[in-house]
């Protein structure tokens, strides 16, 4: 069973993360070389086509709690495991991979959502919060470089860097609510 109310506040904050990290990708893959995006987009897509093997057993709610907190605990991963390390190709590689892991369960987790949410109300409540929560991470993102900027800290990857240590605060919330969402009542 879902619980609605933190599921739609965890929609907010997963698409606030999205909003706040969209941009410093650019940054963090600077390291990578262009055959390294062909490559993860093979593996991406043959993940793709194995999950979607799968959905006879794992289109229920279980596993919907499952795959949705392996996604969230991946970014969290991949989000320390980057200010741990800062800018290096290992730290580049690991994000990357961490979101083409992530990616791979992309279509599922759409496909769950529709079926665990059922109504189109709720569906409209889901997509509203995550809309309302891209476009406010993309507009504290833009905030966030200006004032940066205004202090006078220009270099790029230090602004990256600083960003995520506010994802990772996002990044804490939205494991937690995930938590709370998948609770039984």
């Amino acid at each position: 069973m879902i619980n609605y109310r933190y599921y739609f506040w965890y929609k907010f904050f997963n698409s606030l993360f999205l909003g706040l990290s969209v941009g410093s990708i650019f940054v963090i893959y600077t390291p990578l070389k262009p055959s390294m995006f062909s490559l993860g987009g093979v593996a991406l897509a043959i993940g793709m086509l194995i999950v979607a093997k799968f959905y006879e057993k794992i289109m229920n709610i279980r596993y919907f709690f499952y795959i949705t907190m392996l996604v969230e605990l991946t970014v969290l991963g991949f989000v320390i495991f980057f200010l741990l390390f800062k800018y290096s190709y290992m730290s580049a590689l690991t994000v990357y991979l961490g979101y083409q892991l992530t990616f791979v369960f992309g279509s599922y987790l759409v496909r769950m959502e529709t079926v665990a949410l059922k109504r189109t109300s709720l569906l409209s409540f889901a997509d509203i919060a995550k809309q309302k929560g891209y476009l406010l991470g993309l507009i504290l993102s833009y905030i966030f470089y200006k004032i940066l900027e205004y202090f006078g800290i220009i270099k790029k990857q230090i602004q990256v860097y600083d960003l995520y240590m506010v994802a990772l605060i996002v990044q804490i919330i939205i494991v937690l609510l995930v938590m709370k969402s998948f609770r039984k009542q």
